[in-house]
C-alpha cells in the first residue's frame, strides 16, 4: 500500500530497467553522433573515405569484367574489359572527384606530391584508401564470382589453361620479357598522366566543365584498346598490388608473386612513367602557354599561403600598434601598400 507504483512495476521482469537504459542510450548516442559527425567532416577523414569508395567502385567494375571475360566465354571480351575499367574510374571521378580529386592510382598520388601540389602527409592517407578499396574490391568478386574454383577444377591456378589469378591482377605473357614489360609500363602510365594533365589544364584546352569524368574514361579505354595488349596496362599500383595479395591469401599462394618476377612491375614502373609524363607535359606543353594573372577574390587564401612576414625570432609580436603622430611635413615619402581587401594577382599554373 505504501509502495510507489509506477508503469515499470506492471511491466515483465527486466523491461523496466530496458526502457530506462533505452532513454540513456539516447541520451548518450546524441554527443557520439555529434562525435562521429565532426570526425568524418575531417578533411583527412572525407579523402580517405572518398578513395576508398571511389577505388573500390573503378575495381569492382573493372574486376568484374575480366571475370567475365575468364570464366564465361560468351559473356565477355577484350572490348568489354575496357569498358568496364574505362566506365568503373568515370563513375569514381564522379563519386570522389569534388572531395579528393578521385585519384584512385599510387602514381598519380605521388606525381602530386614530388611537383607539390599535394602535401606529403596526405599520401599515406590516399594510398591506404586505394589499396583498402581495391583489396575489398577483390573480395567481392571472389565471393560473387565463386565458380572461380569450379573454373580452375577445385584448384586454384596462376599459369596454364585454366588459370584464374589473372582476374585479379597483371601478369606478364609469354611474348614479353621482363625489362620489356617494365618499359611498356613506364610509356603507358607516362601518356596517362600527359593526357589527364591536358584534361584538366584550364589554361590549354580542357575537357568541358562536367564531362572530365566521361573523358578520362574514354581515356581509359582508348589506352586499353590501343596500348594494353603487351602487360594488360595495369598504370597503377593500387590496381594491382592488392589484388595480388588478396589472391595471396584466398588460396592461390606464393606464386603470384613469383610467376617470371613481374610483381614488383606494376608497382616501380607507374611511379615512374606517371612521374615522367608529368614533367613532358610541364616542359613541352604547360610552360609555353602564356599564363593570365589570376585575381583572387578571396585575400585569406593569399593570406594562408604566403610565407611568414615576421621573423621567426620574434616569438610573441605585438598585438595592438602603438600610435604615433607624424606631421604632414615630417612624413616620409613611403609607397602605400594595397591592402589584402584589393584584388591580388598571381601568375600560378
Amino acid at each position: 500500500m505504501g509502495s510507489e507504483c509506477t508503469w515499470a512495476s506492471f511491466l515483465p521482469t527486466g523491461l523496466g530497467c530496458c526502457s530506462r537504459s533505452t532513454r540513456n542510450s539516447k541520451m548518450v548516442s546524441s554527443p557520439v553522433v555529434t562525435k562521429m559527425q565532426a570526425i568524418m567532416q575531417k578533411e583527412m577523414v572525407r579523402e580517405f573515405l572518398a578513395e576508398f569508395m571511389s577505388t573500390y567502385v573503378m575495381m569492382v567494375f573493372g574486376l568484374g569484367s575480366v571475370a567475365h571475360m575468364v570464366l564465361g566465354e560468351k559473356f565477355g571480351s577484350y572490348l568489354s574489359v575496357n569498358l568496364g575499367f574505362g566506365f568503373g574510374v568515370t563513375m569514381g571521378v564522379h563519386m570522389a572527384g569534388n572531395i579528393s580529386g578521385a585519384h584512385m592510382n599510387a602514381a598519380l598520388t605521388f606525381t602530386n606530391c614530388v611537383l607539390g601540389r599535394m602535401s606529403w602527409k596526405k599520401f599515406p592517407v590516399y594510398i591506404l584508401g586505394q589499396f583498402l578499396g581495391s583489396f575489398l574490391a577483390s573480395a567481392t568478386i571472389y565471393c560473387l564470382f565463386y565458380s572461380i574454383i569450379q573454373f580452375s577444377g577445385g584448384h586454384l591456378t596462376v599459369t596454364g589453361p585454366t588459370a584464374t589469378a589473372g582476374i585479379f591482377a597483371t601478369y606478364l605473357p609469354e611474348h614479353m620479357t621482363l625489362w620489356r614489360g617494365f618499359l611498356d609500363e613506364v610509356i603507358v602510365t607516362g601518356i596517362l598522366q600527359l593526357c589527364l594533365f591536358a584534361i584538366t589544364d584550364k589554361e590549354n584546352n580542357p575537357a568541358l566543365q562536367g564531362t572530365q569524368a566521361l573523358v578520362i574514361g574514354i581515356l581509359i579505354v582508348v589506352i586499353g584498346l590501343s596500348l594494353g595488349m603487351n602487360t594488360g596496362y595495369a598504370m597503377n599500383p593500387s590496381r594491382d598490388l592488392p589484388p595480388r595479395f588478396f589472391t595471396f591469401i584466398a588460396g592461390w599462394g606464393i606464386q603470384v608473386f613469383r610467376a617470371r618476377d613481374w610483381w614488383w612491375v606494376p608497382v616501380v614502373a607507374p611511379l615512374l612513367g606517371a612521374y615522367l609524363g608529368a614533367i613532358v607535359y610541364l616542359v613541352f606543353i604547360g610552360f609555353s602557354i602564356p599564363r593570365r594573372p589570376q585575381i583572387l577574390e578571396n585575400s585569406m587564401k593569399y593570406e594562408d599561403r604566403r610565407t611568414p612576414v615576421l621573423p621567426k625570432t620574434m616569438a610573441n609580436p605585438p598585438t595592438t600598434p602603438t600610435p604615433v603622430s607624424v606631421s604632414p611635413a615630417n612624413r616620409p615619402s613611403v609607397r602605400t601598400v594595397p591592402p589584402l581587401s584589393d584584388s591580388i594577382h598571381l601568375e600560378h599554373f
